[in-house]
């Protein structure tokens, strides 16, 4: 697990695989990770980085509710899980659905000897919102919707740093999982236009942290993608750069996700 200073109060680490990002942010004497690493091996370091790096841990937060982001409970055990009440609402009608992800995820890969993931007791923010770190400053929790239909971005105002979760990302096209769609995704990036704006740097959920103009040109060419798609479905072109089998296979299922959305209900038989 590789890591990155961004500021003196704001490390990222990235995690060997799909580049899942994890951001700690500190501010006088209290701290919280954002997401999570993959791999045990990543989250069993994760505890002794940040001690000897001077972060401490009041709590975790997730982006949204996808099982790769809230791992952070195996490296902090006895840390409290905030997340926005649309993730919150998720898990409670998802239940035992990360830690099914998550035990697939671990057959698939011969990963061995992770405990068990415990979801309970997590914290519901109110986003839009605010949540304190020290005694003076404040993180601002934004809604974001789409790629999922739970989530927000966390600004962190005094480092100029924006943890926008699994959009705006350099390595992925937009994903659209079930509770997605298009209309939510373009309206998340349109508020995400305005926090780039405020940012130094931006960190997606998967890829490396960007500078605001390499950010600004990834949400045009994502507008542009998710209008394609609407118009075209499979035939729509891949943005530049994101054009790997990877991702045409996620383009794939993007398009069979809007064309199941799309699709007349059959009719029912009037009683």
């Amino acid at each position: 697990m590789r890591g990155v200073a961004l500021h003196p109060d704001v490390l990222v680490f990235f995690s060997r695989i799909w580049q899942t990002t994890c951001i700690a942010v500190r501010s006088a004497g209290e701290g919280f990770v954002i997401d999570s690493p993959v791999y045990p091996d990543e989250l069993e370091a994760l505890p002794g980085v940040l001690e000897q790096a001077g972060f401490p841990v009041s709590g975790l937060l997730a982006t949204h509710g996808d099982w790769d982001h809230l791992l952070g409970r195996l490296a902090f055990p006895d840390a409290a899980l905030g997340c926005a009440e649309s993730t919150a609402r998720r898990l409670r009608a998802e239940p035992g659905q990360a830690q099914r992800e998550l035990r697939d995820f671990d057959e698939e890969h011969y990963v061995e000897g992770r405990g068990p993931l415990a979801l309970a007791g997590i914290q519901e923010l109110p986003v839009p919102g605010h949540l304190s770190v020290g005694s003076e400053r404040e993180l601002e929790l934004h809604p974001t919707g789409g790629h999922t239909a739970d989530g927000m971005a966390v600004l962190v105002p005094w480092a100029s740093v924006l943890a926008c979760g699994d959009y705006l990302s350099p390595v992925e096209i937009p994903a659209l999982s079930p509770g997605g769609g298009i209309d939510p995704y373009l309206n998340t990036l349109e508020r995400l236009a305005g926090l780039v704006g405020r940012a130094q740097y931006i960190v997606p959920g998967h890829g490396s942290p960007m500078n605001r103009e390499q950010a600004e040109q990834i949400l045009v060419e994502d507008r542009e993608y998710l209008s394609a798609l609407r118009a075209q479905g499979s035939e729509a072109p891949l943005p530049p750069g994101r054009r790997t089998a990877a991702q045409r296979r996620l383009h794939a299922d993007n398009a069979e996700h809007i064309g199941a959305a799309a699709a007349p209900r059959p009719a029912t038989r009037p009683r």
